[in-house]
């Protein structure tokens, strides 16, 4: 597991999951304060997820985000996460 360094803010590993059926769809490793716009390959520690070409589903078949190159554009309103982000 690998965890990146920064000066500023603690790392925190938090659980996405799924805001309909509530079931676990990865577990990342979150630097700094704010929203989870985009989850970034490399961070992500455990995948749970569907993949169906460019998009990202939870089992239930609800759409969580779409690929980009380097990661994931998340849906804002279709996922949840449990774990706390500081601004420590």
């Amino acid at each position: 597991m690998i965890f990146f360094r920064n000066k500023r803010y603690y790392n925190q590993l938090i659980t996405i999951k799924c805001a309909k059926c509530r079931m676990k769809i990865f577990k990342y490793q979150k630097i700094g304060k704010g929203k989870i716009i985009y989850c970034w390959n490399s961070r992500i520690q455990k995948d749970y997820s569907i993949r169906e070409q460019e998009l990202v589903k939870c089992n239930c078949g609800n759409l969580i985000g779409i690929m980009v190159s380097k990661g994931i554009r998340m849906k804002q309103k279709a996922f949840i996460y449990s774990g706390t982000i500081s601004n420590k």
